[in-house]
């Protein structure tokens, strides 16, 4: 997008989600500047979602920017920090502005309105390309406390929000691959793909209790393996212990091999479900807290001593 249609569609479309936000000049400027108050540290994400790979084609504009949203608060969660503004920056394809932008606009007002968040500057541009969102978040921690992947410790328990699998079944329910035999499973795996919940509170709570955090983005499997590497620990899960939801549990009834559909489930992406490893006599009280939010919450596993190959078993 170039010359006065890009000014225009800055002004009249985005500016106004950039109202309340300090610091953001209404985006009439090349940058905001964050003032955080005493006792805080500014946590900051980023991640690029493409239409194609990310989400896909043809996917409407409202989810495709609420999805783009809600993976960067979903990373915020997994540190713990309560987020509060964030940056888009957006390649429109050539024929393809006028009928995404709106609906886009419109995602993103609907969710940053219920995540308390607020835009607050990026960029766009059309060109001879995939039509591409990236978002960049900003959370507020304590200076005392947050949750990074390298701090888990031998002996944690594994604890995950959720239920897992879920939004892999939904993408191959909405690639032809799956047909559930009940429409309420169809809704629910595509609203899990589609809409992935962030568990910004889940994390706030955890702060105190866990070592250490991640979000399920790349499947529960592969997330734990990034956590157990980065701590220079193994992990151990333990698959009989998966939380499933009832669509899933449905699902797995009719693979022939039902283990390697546990698998499966586990080693599928988007969840964005939060697993934190947790010191054996807090795991209880983990869990008694995020049931207070609703949340239903799993020990599966545990981490055990220093990696020397495989860190997940």
């Amino acid at each position: 997008m170039a010359g006065s249609g890009e000014f225009d569609f800055i002004r009249s479309r985005l500016s106004p989600l950039s109202r309340g936000a300090a610091g953001a000049a209404h985006l009439r400027d090349d940058g905001a500047v964050l003032a955080l108050g005493p006792g805080e540290r500014l946590a900051v994400t980023a991640d690029v979602l493409v239409e194609g790979r990310h989400f896909p084609i043809a996917e409407a504009p409202d989810l495709a920017a609420r999805k783009a949203l809600r993976v960067n608060l979903s990373d915020l969660a997994a540190m713990g920090a309560r987020p509060f503004a964030y940056t888009t920056s957006v390649i429109w394809p050539k024929s393809g502005f006028e009928s995404r932008a709106l609906g886009f606009v419109e995602g993103l007002r609907v969710d940053q309105d219920t995540f308390a968040v607020r835009l607050i500057g990026g960029d766009t541009v059309v060109a001879d390309a995939p039509w591409s969102i990236a978002i960049t978040a900003f959370g507020r921690l304590p200076l005392t406390s947050s949750l990074r992947r390298a701090n888990a410790q031998c002996g944690d328990v594994l604890v995950v929000t959720g239920t897992i699998g879920d939004a892999g079944l939904g993408l191959k329910a909405a690639r032809g691959e799956y047909t559930p035999d009940m429409v309420e499973d169809s809704v629910f795996l595509s609203n899990r793909f589609q809409l992935p919940e962030p568990r910004i509170e889940e994390g706030v709570k955890a702060r105190s209790l866990a070592h250490a955090a991640i979000d399920i983005s790349d499947g529960l499997l592969s997330e734990t393996r990034h956590l157990a590497i980065e701590s220079g620990l193994c992990a151990r899960i333990e698959l009989d212990r998966l939380p499933l939801s009832h669509a899933a549990k449905r699902w797995l009834v009719r693979q022939a091999d039902p283990d390697q559909g546990l698998m499966d489930l586990a080693a599928s992406g988007d969840d964005y479900e939060l697993l934190f490893a947790v010191p054996a006599d807090a795991a209880d009280k983990l869990i008694a807290a995020l049931s207070s939010l609703d949340v239903q919450a799993s020990v599966i596993g545990h981490m055990t001593g220093r990696r020397t190959t495989q860190p997940v078993t």
